[in-house]
């Protein structure tokens, strides 16, 4: 072996484990400082506003960042209170109707047994007169009482389900120690906003503040699209559902839409977690046109998302469709359902290291090592 070549094999090993050390004291430093981290971001996603209000409403820096920071909790603490409460409603709703419509399903699967399933069963094996009335009577009943039984078992459970939602939002959880230290560095942050940036900047060097700079820019570029992205997805979901719902003469189909619409950005949830169980239900309790129009409405939703989603994300953040389609299938085999977003925004950051030369750096001190 070369002596040049060795020294590229240990270069490499040397890069590799300098990576896996820094990615391992990122991990340990985040977990042991996230509430300020949170803060920076959030102080960094309000710098707008507060901005605004300390350079043209002429506020005091302090109360510029206090202002910044009241309006997000509210914004922030209505959706979350909104949502809640209405997780809170639909399961308790749920609870309350389920053993009906249970009872009834299993009524009509009896119904259909009685009818059907078992004269062609007594037909073929002969039994009908070997059955006496006391035989028949555990099989002819038997669907309905396991039906009526598991829907009071179902309903039971949401209802303990609900009762605990209610009991975590009620009761004070052990997170609001790191949620204070948050929103206390938040206004810390953007009191202060400029006096760190100028700090952190004159003890990094210029060469690599710059490649900071490049990898800011870049990176709320390719964020910002990300998330224009998916908005656009939820749009086009959101008005097929609509326009299908419309055509099912189905009520409350502008709600539905909207609901379905934002299940579609959710990783475990989407489309196929509201419209599919509704038609299975539609199916058992006879309602068969409707439920096979709902699967149709699925099926086109799921066709039409997985054709336009990588040209969607590609143009948004200007990547190619290829890379993203590669990185949502390699995120749904790393990480499962919520790598179909992963995916995509570790793409991002591998692009965005490519773009400000750091893959270029270390493949130089791998081949060369250090130049002046």
């Amino acid at each position: 072996m070369k002596k040049e070549t060795a020294w590229i094999i240990v270069r490499s090993l040397i890069t590799v484990a300098a990576v896996a050390v820094v990615l391992w004291l990122i991990a340990v430093l985040f977990q042991l400082t996230y509430p300020f981290w949170l803060a920076a971001f959030f102080t960094w996603m309000l710098k707008p506003l507060s901005s605004f209000l300390h350079h043209k409403a002429r506020f005091p820096r302090g109360i510029a960042a206090l202002c910044a920071l009241l309006f997000g909790l509210s914004v922030v603490g209505g959706i979350i209170t909104g949502l809640t409460f209405l997780i809170i409603d639909g399961i308790q709703r749920f609870a309350d109707k389920v053993p009906n419509w249970t009872e009834q399903t299993f009524s009509n699967i009896q119904r259909f047994f009685n009818e059907s399933v078992l004269p062609l069963w007594q037909q073929i094996r002969g039994a009908a007169d070997n059955l006496s009335s006391g035989q028949g009577l555990p099989i002819n009943g038997g669907i309905s009482q396991i039906g009526s039984q598991l829907g009071t078992a179902v309903g039971q459970y949401a209802q303990r389900l609900a009762d605990a939602l209610t009991q975590i939002v009620l009761n004070v959880p052990t997170f609001l120690v790191a949620f204070l230290f948050i929103l206390i560095a938040i206004y810390f942050f953007g009191k202060d906003w400029e006096k760190f940036t100028r700090g952190a900047a004159h003890y990094i060097p210029e060469s690599v503040l710059s490649r900071l700079r490049a990898f800011y820019f870049s990176l709320r570029s390719r964020v910002f699209g990300y998330i224009r992205a998916q908005l656009i997805l939820m749009l086009i979901t959101g008005i097929i559902v609509f326009i299908g719902l419309s055509l099912l003469q189905v009520n409350g189909k502008v709600l539905l839409s909207v609901i379905v619409g934002i299940a579609e950005f959710l990783p475990y949830l989407g489309t196929g977690t509201i419209l599919l169980p509704w038609s299975l239900y539609l199916l058992l309790t006879g309602s068969i046109g409707l439920s096979i129009g709902l699967a149709v409405l699925y099926g086109i939703t799921m066709i039409v998302r997985q054709t336009i989603e990588p040209k969607v994300l590609s143009s948004s953040m200007n990547l190619n469709p290829i890379a993203v389609l590669v990185s949502m299938f390699a995120g749904l085999q790393l990480f499962g359902a919520v790598g179909l977003l992963l995916g995509p925004v570790l793409l991002v950051l591998i692009v965005i290291l490519i773009d400000i030369g750091v893959f270029r750096d270390l493949k130089q001190f791998i081949v060369h090592g250090f130049r002046d």
